[in-house]
Formats: C-alpha cells, structure tokens, sequence
C-alpha cells in the first residue's frame, strides 16, 4: 500500500519509480497529493489490479507514466481511468502496449487502451420505467394464470374424484 500523502513532504519530486514491487497492491487515492511538480511516475511491474483516478489527476506535470505489468481488473471501474489516460496520451508518454489485461476474462490479454466505450456498455445499463412496468405486468399475468391453473387443476381433481366414487357405486 501506499498510503496518503505518503510523499507530502518530496514536493519538488520530479520522477518517482515504485516498478518491480509485486507486493505493490494498492495506491491511496490521496497517496501522490503535493506532488505537483512530478513529470515521470513508474508503476510498471507490480501487484496492481486497479488504480484510482483521484491519485492521477492531482498531478499536472505527469508527462511520463508506466502501468505495464501488472495484473489490470479491466471491469467498469476501469473506465473512468481509460478515459482520462486516453485524454491525456498525446501529452503522457506511457507504456499502454504493455499495460494488459489479466481479467474478466473476455478481455485478458487485451491491452488496456484497445478497450472501447462499447467495451464498457454493459456498465451502463439501466433500466427504465417501461421495464419496470413491463416486468410488473409479465409478473401479475403469471400470477393469474398461475391461480387460474391451480383451479382448473382443483376443478379437474375434483371431478376425477367425483366420477371415480360414482364407478365405484355403479359396481357395487
């Protein structure tokens, strides 16, 4: 972990390289504050399934930053980092062929910037009133016509047990 405000006191800190630590699993939100003259950070080779965007974008000089090699969740928390790395590749130099993906698995493997808003679209889904209603009315029809079955079910035993006793007395 590394945790906030870890590096308070290093504000003129121009390159920070935290790579090859596997044990690296998690950054606090709040880990890289103060550190506003930062140009190059190196995450690269670590335990890191995630990041918050909080601990990136409060660094206005970033232009160099490494996230290749370690194990990226590449689930819907991951957009809003994909979308600001992606806003911010033309003035950061990164190593995103590197960066992969190691779940869920319909995207291990892929490299984290190949990933599309489409890719991204089952996180958006919501439902609307209409599908509420039409949830409600499925879910009212199948409870009478449950009902309705259980009777006719009722009716038919019922008669199948009346006519029964009925062949019964005949043969006595």
């Amino acid at each position: 972990l590394v945790p906030a405000d870890m590096f308070r006191e290093a504000s003129g800190l121009l390159r920070l390289d935290l790579s090859h630590n596997p044990g690296l699993r998690r950054v606090h939100p709040q880990a890289f504050r103060g550190l506003a003259q930062l140009r190059e950070l190196d995450l690269s080779y670590g335990g890191l399934a995630a990041i918050s965007l909080d601990a990136l974008e409060g660094l206005p000089g970033l232009v160099g930053l490494r996230l290749g090699g370690n194990p990226w969740l590449c689930g819907c928390a991951m957009e809003p980092l994909l979308k600001w790395l992606r806003g911010r590749i033309q003035r950061c130099a990164s190593d995103s062929q590197q960066a992969e993906c190691w779940a869920p698995p319909e995207v291990a493997g892929a490299p984290l910037l190949s990933l599309t808003e489409e890719s991204f679209q089952a996180c958006h889904l919501t439902l609307t009133l209409d599908d509420y209603l039409f949830i409600a009315f499925v879910g009212f029809v199948v409870s009478i016509a449950s009902v309705a079955t259980n009777f006719l079910l009722g009716i038919t035993a019922n008669c199948c047990h009346r006519w029964s006793k009925a062949s019964e007395d005949e043969d006595v």
